[in-house]
């Protein structure tokens, strides 16, 4: 069991996806869990999400502002000057 992109996709730009293959005895509830893990771990689901809709280039501007300033808020909290 493993997922896999296809070649013509890879050449143009598309990350693999995450694989697992089942090792020999294993079941395939841990072959699951583990493949579920390397998803998370490999932000795959992020990217899926980024890439599901078209942003205009203004509107991206704005969304990349607004978490830079969110990330800028949480720093000043972590650590008070």
């Amino acid at each position: 069991m493993y997922a896999q992109i296809c070649p013509i996709r890879a050449r143009l730009g598309v990350i693999s996806l995450a694989e697992v293959r089942l090792q020999e005895g294993e079941s395939l509830e841990n072959a699951l869990r583990r493949f579920k893990r390397k998803v998370q771990t490999e932000d795959i689901i992020k990217e899926v999400k980024r890439h599901s809709y078209y942003l205009k280039p203004g509107e991206k501007k704005r969304v990349k502002q607004a978490l830079a300033r969110k990330r800028a808020r949480k720093k000043n909290r972590r650590e008070p000057d």
